[in-house]
């Protein structure tokens, strides 16, 4: 209430307008002026509707509103992708020589879209990159549809409900993104077939352990030369840690990845079908690449954490506690070895869907015990000799720490 009987009520627009107590406007505004402003807001929304059923993205604002940037409206021909996987793989396919990447981004790079645009874009990205079942691998245009999703992301704030969708494309290649090391001359495709990811003569390949026979993958090393075009999906975890559901399908991912790939060591805690020949300058030992691998585990699970830290420091993340307790409701549990050494290598999206061992605990934010504890039921279940187990642990949790203490 205002001095001298004047009241502010406001309609369903937002609009505030002066009153008497009377219930008369204190300044009404002409009835002409009223009429005219109605036409144009008819006039507007029957373009918009023209324009977006022709498939053209449409940034929407009314006259006089000024709150924020006006949101873009995303057609309804990019909404439709998320129904055909096929037809979405192709929109999001940069080609060998990345010559679409542009036309990719252009796709996916909407900073304020409207409604719900931003979970619709994560649907298109989830189903152009997804294999059709669990057991199915992806194929080449499905990985190479992977790397130009994550290229055309690297720094880009990613709209409200986009995350998951994002998240749920790095989960079903959660192989692949442990081997992004950084510039890799060999790393000359966005993706590759199976037949070169095969084992070589020693039963190793840069492209990682226990690869499923007949998978294509994402090849995240790769940049096109002479530009700046990368796909790193470290840089992208950093945006899709903000969002507890995102955060969590990771996490779930990794953990199941960890599970899966202790289960297949042999009893010495090695790669069985490794067959090491040292020469005179490198002893090529056994567990060489079994403890990059471990590390780079270790890395993935730090770096999340590490955003979890840092950004319940800086505010990004106002209430850590109801962040956890957002990221335990989807989280489905927790992952643990089979007790027995397993031979079979499904795909990737096997991996993904792997069903947990039972519900998460109290400790599942500390990252640290959930690593330990699942090392530890496998190292007691298989008879791991003790002197190797803590081995293992302790290059888990060198990694870990570090990696902790420096995300930034």
């Amino acid at each position: 209430m205002r001095n001298g009987g004047e009241a502010r009520e406001v309609d369903a627009d937002g609009h505030g307008e002066l009153r008497q107590e009377t219930g008369q406007s204190a300044d009404p505004a002409p009835p002409t002026l009223l009429g005219r402003l109605k036409k144009h807001r008819l006039l507007a929304s029957a373009v918009t509707l023209a324009l977006v059923a022709t498939g053209v993205t449409v940034p929407l604002a009314l006259a006089g509103q000024d709150e924020g940037p006006p949101c873009q409206e995303i057609p309804a021909t990019t909404r439709a992708l998320a129904e055909n996987p096929a037809a979405a793989t192709r929109a999001l396919d940069p080609g060998d020589d990345l010559n679409r990447l542009d036309a990719v981004r252009r796709l996916l790079a909407h900073e304020h879209p409207c409604s719900d645009g931003g979970q619709a874009l994560g649907a298109v990205v989830d189903a152009a990159t997804r294999a059709t079942g669990p057991d199915t691998p992806h194929t080449l245009a499905q990985a190479r549809a992977a790397f130009g999703v994550v290229a055309a992301l690297n720094d880009v704030e990613l709209p409200d409900g986009m995350a998951p969708g994002v998240a749920r494309m790095l989960a079903q290649y959660v192989v692949d993104q442990h081997r992004y090391l950084g510039s890799d001359d060999e790393a000359v495709l966005p993706a590759v077939p199976a037949e070169s990811t095969r084992p070589n003569e020693k039963g190793w390949t840069t492209y990682g352990r226990f690869l499923a026979p007949g998978e294509a993958h994402a090849d995240f090393e790769h940049t096109r030369p002479y530009t700046r075009d990368k796909a790193d999906p470290r840089d992208l975890i950093a945006e899709l840690a903000k969002d507890p559901q995102a955060f969590a399908i990771l996490y779930a991912a990794e953990r199941a990845w960890f599970a899966y790939y202790l289960e297949r060591l042999d009893g010495q805690g090695t790669d069985p079908a490794y067959q090491p020949k040292p020469t005179k300058y490198y002893p090529s030992p056994r567990t060489t690449w079994i403890h990059y691998d471990l590390e780079h585990m270790a890395d993935r699970i730090g770096v999340l954490m590490g955003y979890r830290s840092l950004y319940a420091r800086n505010g990004t993340i106002p209430d850590v506690t109801a962040f956890d307790a957002a990221v335990r409701r989807h989280t489905p549990g927790v992952y643990l070895a089979d007790e027995r050494q397993l031979t079979g290598r499904p795909p990737m999206a096997s991996i993904a869907a792997r069903k947990p061992s039972g519900r998460a605990d109290e400790n599942l934010m500390d990252a640290r015990h959930e690593l330990d504890t699942v090392l530890d039921a496998w190292a007691a279940a298989r008879r791991i000799p003790e002197a190797r187990a803590a081995s293992l642990r302790q290059i888990i949790d060198n990694r870990y720490v570090w990696v902790l203490q420096t995300t930034r």
